[in-house]
């Protein structure tokens, strides 16, 4: 483990088995989550012990390298790609809208679930993250908002490389560290995971009483449909998918977020929307409408706005709230995947 892996009273239980006392854990959280230090030693007002055991242990820290750094020109969409210490590159993008701004992270370098539109599922899996190249990525972010002079981050979506739930342990250990209001302190209500659809995982959410956001990229009213676009819908088709979403809603009283890719002439039609609404009838439910992110893997195109503006209104008049989400970072390959996949192309 390195040190961005661990949770407080992990870090805990480490110093004190080192010898050093328990009280000294919080000034190491301290430097590590609330400040984003990228040199514990350079800390010199650390008392004696911190200093011999940092001595012994600060290398071990996830200080990925910046290798591409991009800024959309509107200003306020910054995507950063990655290196980790085996080569793999991972996606990072910052987003400001009026008062916040708000970090999507990956959990994964690749994607298993191969989703047909999406540049990282077309990459393939590569391997899960660990909670510290989770936690990373948040603070590279902080670091990057602080040195313009801005506060940090207000919200964390885990809407990157990856599929969260399919990589679970890592990423409750990370959020658990993110959201400790002893460091980087974002609030549970402010952090969002995306799945496809992993069932299994929902299912461990709702048991588990998960604070987190739940957000479920749907896209298809139709098991033909959906399988086309998102391969995992053969493994949990929609009948488990919805059925696991309603007792998610029962279990935690949580509102879901569906997402769905607005793809012209594919799944924007009047009648689909009708059937989405006929197919999240009963569930505590809210509609994400995305046009779609073009990438070179896919002939796909963004809906145009009245069709989307259309079927907004049809999931509105069905009783469903629905927002039709602000295109962020087309310029600056802002699709998860979309900057690493054009890096390797070149």
């Amino acid at each position: 483990m390195r040190l961005h892996d661990f949770t407080f009273d992990q870090l805990k239980t480490r110093l004190i088995a080192d010898g050093v006392k328990e009280a000294h854990t919080l000034t190491i959280w301290n430097a590590l989550h609330r400040r984003a230090s990228t040199d514990l030693s350079a800390h010199d007002h650390f008392l004696p012990p911190i200093q011999r055991w940092l001595a012994e242990h600060a290398p071990e820290m996830d200080l990925p390298p910046i290798t591409a750094l991009i800024e959309s020109s509107d200003g306020l969409t910054r995507k950063m790609l990655l290196r980790l210490e085996d080569g793999q590159e991972i996606e990072t993008v910052v987003m400001g809208y009026p008062g916040r701004y708000t970090a999507c992270v990956s959990t994964q370098a690749g994607c298993a679930m191969g989703c047909v539109f999406c540049a990282t599922g077309q990459m393939g899996f590569v391997r899960h993250l660990r909670p510290g190249e989770i936690v990373a990525q948040v603070l590279a972010g902080q670091r990057l908002l602080r040195s313009d002079g801005e506060s940090g981050l207000r919200n964390l979506v885990l809407m990157g490389m990856g599929e969260p739930l399919h990589n679970y342990e890592s990423v409750m250990t990370a959020l658990e560290i993110i959201s400790d209001v002893r460091g980087i302190s974002l609030g549970p209500s402010k952090i969002s995971i995306s799945t496809v659809g992993v069932v299994p995982g929902i299912l461990r959410l709702a048991e588990e009483q998960r604070p987190y956001n739940l957000a479920v990229s749907l896209h298809a009213a139709s098991d033909e449909e959906r399988s086309a676009l998102v391969p995992a819908n053969r493994r949990w088709p929609l009948a488990d998918l919805i059925a696991a979403c309603r007792t998610y809603n029962e279990k935690t009283s949580r509102r879901i977020f569906f997402e769905w890719t607005l793809i012209a002439g594919k799944n924007d039609s009047t009648d689909t929307a009708r059937r989405v609404a006929a197919l999240l009838a009963g569930l505590d439910a809210h509609v994400n409408l995305i046009p779609l992110n073009p990438t070179n893997g896919f002939d796909g195109q963004p809906t145009a706005l009245p069709a989307a503006d259309e079927f907004q209104l049809i999931l509105q008049e069905a009783g469903f709230p629905c927002t039709i989400r602000q295109r962020r970072g087309i310029d600056v390959a802002a699709g998860c995947g979309q900057l690493r996949a054009e890096k390797r192309a070149r």
